[in-house]
């Protein structure tokens, strides 16, 4: 029974900042909020296409996400087209971000942290630019 693919990721935070994420990944990042089932909790769904690939989920009462805690999760990663527009919309959402080049692979990637603090990455074939 091996892994196929890795489905999405899931991000639980106060509302405040479920819609911050929501408008982030929704607006700079390029995904598009889709639907979600009629869960009891309230959340977003965003999509890659056809695939929700990211779940945004209201954290309980009571819950503590700090943003600021170190741990063992580094970034998720996006594989996108179009690197100059991008970077146009990062530079104009004030976002910082970094470049890396992987010769190896073909690949330059945007790295830079979303409103919580989450690393994302961005990934571009190198013979884009």
């Amino acid at each position: 029974m091996p892994v196929s693919k890795l489905d999405h990721i899931n991000l639980r935070a106060s509302s405040e900042l479920l819609d911050e994420l929501r408008d982030f990944y929704r607006d700079v990042v390029g995904l598009t909020l889709g639907s979600r089932p009629a869960f009891s909790d309230h959340g977003y769904w965003l999509y890659a296409g056809e695939q929700a690939v990211v779940h945004l989920s209201l954290a309980d009462a009571g819950d503590v996400y700090p943003a600021d805690v170190r741990s063992t999760f580094a970034h998720v990663a996006f594989a996108c087209s179009g690197r100059t527009a991008y970077e146009q919309r990062l530079s104009e959402s004030g976002v910082q971000y970094d470049v890396a080049v992987v010769p190896e692979f073909g690949m330059t990637q945007l790295f830079f942290q979303d409103p919580a603090g989450n690393g994302v990455e961005l990934s571009f074939d190198s013979e884009e630019t």
